[in-house]
């Protein structure tokens, strides 16, 4: 079914282009900018933003080539942990050490702005 579809379009050159044409018209049309084109009509998709409902986090990504997830944790992660965990406002931290890198979350109370 699918190979007697692709040789229809094909050999029917100018049936594909006016499907196209047509297809980036309608995209054209509906597109949700303010875009003043005189011949086509304009009737825009709403666009509704969609709120950050993610927790009010900070990551801090440490690296240390060619250690080990111990040393990484003893001498990286674990100390900055509980260095951080005396900044105003922080609800938890959590850490995670692998094989040269060391990655550190850092979780606020919602009330609180962490820039």
């Amino acid at each position: 079914m699918l190979n007697k579809i692709i040789k229809y379009f094909l050999e029917n050159r100018l049936v594909t282009v006016l499907i196209l044409m047509v297809l980036i018209l309608w995209g054209i049309s509906t597109a949700p900018f303010n875009w003043k084109i005189p011949f086509l009509p304009s009737d825009s998709v709403a666009v509704d933003a969609i709120p950050d409902i993610g927790e009010n986090q900070q990551i801090v990504f440490t690296q240390w080539q060619g250690r080990s997830p111990q040393d990484i944790e003893d001498q990286i992660s674990y100390p900055l942990t509980t260095y951080l965990l005396g900044i105003p406002g922080v609800k938890s931290i959590r850490s995670n050490s692998i094989f040269g890198f060391s990655s550190i979350y850092i979780i606020f109370d919602d009330d609180i702005e962490f820039y």
